[in-house]
């Protein structure tokens, strides 16, 4: 028999019963619209995380220091004293492949004013660190050269800090806020961020000179990181060795010893957070999929049902001369079309819930091509797997005996 009338009568012997029918594909229609959606989930949190980090700029190079060891303990590099302002110097004068520089110190604390105060982040850097960071400014101004060397009590604030202290679509410019008791002169107002994908506040901050955070708000000679941007990103690897080099002998580390300091670059950290994502991804898929099995066992339990449902249809039809092969093929075929519907209509589900997902968390979403492309053809096979039994069991009845059964 031709396979398209195959496909009229499995076609026509599911219609007789719609509603099992379509109880049957339920399985496989939430099993593929879950798989769409949390590997639309995971995709979208992946993308999100690489532009998040890519937007601070793809050359971006960070040294940070290295643990110190005290009695033979690690204790952190949080209190460590090993970058100092010579080591900036040092990536000045002897790192051709960088193109700004900058030390970062920072300090927690109470920002008031007026009435109000607010929790915040006291950022300090050089001239350069704005460009470094990929931070603009709404309105005001930079700290100059000149404001750095004397320490100048001036800073420039994020929007959230400055929501909080003078209220929304104010302009802080001019104004003079306090933290820690230290007077700070407001000369410029940040270009709001937002939250990043890790959820923090990238507008809840000042930044103001290096040397303003060091001796009037921390009192310490050493900086916490050291930023610098590379010419571009493909000098990105060759700055690493050079940066490398310069700290060594600026920090008189011989052959043969550890490093006291460590280098982070964007390309790294993309790498990093791409690779938990797509584990993160795989696992969210993988538990989606058990849907899929489960969606599948039900056809085979249908079909099951089926074949015994129709065992003197299937024997009148090889008593006139059907071929157990047009048999097989036709409950094939019912389980195939069982689970490419069921497929499709999970398909647009998928998409559909994916975007509402997105419009009311506000999560970011991105839906794959291959997840549709691979959804569908699991389910083609599911189809015949789990289809392929019941089929051989139909087309292994005896006519006679398929004839006498009530």
């Amino acid at each position: 028999m031709k396979a398209g009338n195959l496909t009229k009568i499995a076609f026509s012997a599911l219609m007789r019963n719609k509603f099992r029918t379509f109880l049957t594909m339920l399985g496989i229609i939430i099993g593929v619209a879950s798989v769409i959606a949390m590997l639309a989930i995971g995709e979208g949190s992946k993308k999100s995380i690489q532009d998040q980090i890519s937007s601070m700029g793809s050359n971006l190079i960070m040294v940070m220091p290295g643990t110190q060891m005290t009695g033979g303990v690690q204790q952190g590099n949080q209190s460590s004293k090993a970058l100092e302002i010579k080591d900036v110097k040092a990536i000045i004068q002897n790192c051709p492949s960088i193109n700004a520089v900058s030390p970062e110190v920072r300090g927690s604390g109470q920002v008031v004013s007026g009435g109000k105060n607010w929790p915040t982040t006291f950022y300090g850097g050089d001239v350069e660190y704005l460009n470094i960071k990929k931070v603009s400014v709404k309105t005001g101004r930079m700290f100059t050269t000149q404001e750095v060397t004397s320490a100048a009590k001036v800073c420039l604030i994020g929007q959230t800090v400055a929501d909080n202290l003078f209220g929304e679509n104010a302009d802080p410019v001019g104004q003079t806020i306090r933290f820690r008791n230290i007077p700070l002169k407001v000369i410029g107002l940040l270009d709001k961020k937002g939250e990043n994908t890790f959820g923090m506040d990238q507008d809840d901050l000042l930044i103001g000179p290096y040397t303003t955070v060091q001796k009037r708000i921390l009192a310490i000679t050493h900086v916490n990181s050291i930023l610098s941007s590379a010419l571009n990103e493909e000098s990105t690897s060759k700055a690493v060795d050079e940066i490398t080099a310069a700290l060594r002998t600026s920090h008189k580390i011989t052959d043969g010893s550890e490093d006291d300091f460590q280098i982070r670059t964007q390309a790294e950290l993309v790498s990093t957070f791409s690779s938990i994502s797509n584990i993160l991804t795989t696992l969210l898929g993988a538990i989606s999929a058990i849907s899929l099995l489960v969606g599948g066992i039900g056809i085979m339990n249908i079909m099951y049902a089926s074949v015994t449902e129709r065992t003197r249809e299937i024997g009148l039809r090889m008593s006139i001369g059907g071929r157990s092969l047009d048999i097989m093929l036709q409950f094939i075929i019912e389980s195939i079309l069982l689970s490419m519907i069921g497929g499709i209509l999970g398909i647009a589900l998928g998409i559909s819930s994916s975007a509402i997902i997105g419009n009311i968390t506000g999560w970011p979403i991105a839906v794959l091509p291959t997840a549709i492309i691979l959804s569908f053809a699991v389910c083609s096979a599911i189809g015949i797997f789990f289809g392929w039994y019941p089929a051989r069991k139909a087309a292994g009845l005896n006519p006679i005996e398929a004839l006498r059964y009530e």
